[in-house]
């Protein structure tokens, strides 16, 4: 079973829009190693980050962190996502509470 490391979301802002960030490629299981939210703005903002199976849609039943808030420049490791999985086709989907605040960035290893 080959193991790899990659770049799941390269570094760049969370949309204010439910948007999808990253999908498991097929025949492929995911594992979250890291995941990082710096807050660039001079004002707290919040950030929702969304586990999905594949073929579902992002929704309460599948929030893994919910509005979390970060304060004016702090940056947070989100402890909350790292060491899940995600089989084929399942998706990481992130919302801000607002534009051009939270540069997201995630790594972790795809199993094939």
């Amino acid at each position: 079973m080959p193991i790899t490391t990659l770049v799941l979301i390269p570094a760049k802002q969370a949309e204010i829009a439910q948007t999808t960030q990253y999908t498991a490629p097929a025949l492929t299981k995911v594992v979250i190693d890291k995941f990082t939210g710096m807050n660039d703005a001079a004002v707290p903002v919040t950030l929702s980050i969304n586990l999905v199976a594949s073929g579902g849609a992002a929704g309460a039943g599948n929030l893994i962190v919910k509005t979390r808030t970060l304060a004016a420049g702090e940056a947070y490791t989100f402890p909350e996502v790292v060491g899940h999985a995600m089989e084929a086709g399942g998706f990481i989907s992130t919302i801000a509470s607002a534009a051009t605040s939270i540069t997201i960035a995630a790594s972790g290893r795809s199993i094939t």
